[in-house]
């Protein structure tokens, strides 16, 4: 039973603890305050370009994106909505529009998998 066990991830984390801590301090203060314009919020090569001015390690995009993960970080959502943003013309939209055009959902029917036409002898 002892070889089926899980040994762990399978690369070291470079970043300290302290380290680490450190970069989540620098993530808060956002982008705009690394000189980044803030409009796209952080991303993994913008994180990846920190990690590397702050600590001289150099991680790939992969990397990043899994220690991101290993430490409870998911992917970006948008914090904010446009100004323009009708809310009661999208709902509207969704209950009325959407059901009318979206295409029906098939039935279950009988078929040939043949791709020939059936003789009917």
């Amino acid at each position: 039973m002892g070889a089926l066990r899980s040994k762990g991830p399978l690369s070291v984390e470079r970043l300290s603890p302290a380290q680490w801590e450190c970069l989540e301090r620098e993530l808060g203060r956002g982008p705009l305050a690394h000189g980044w314009d803030d409009g796209q919020g952080w991303t993994l090569v913008r994180i990846t370009t920190l990690i590397g001015r702050m600590f001289h390690l150099g991680y790939t995009i992969q990397g990043v994106w899994k220690l991101l993960r290993r430490h409870g970080w998911s992917a970006q959502v948008p914090v904010r909505r446009a100004i323009e943003r009708d809310e009661q013309a999208v709902q509207v939209w969704k209950a009325e529009v959407w059901p009318r055009i979206k295409a029906p959902r098939r039935t279950w029917a009988p078929s040939s998998a043949s791709r020939t036409k059936q003789d009917k002898a």
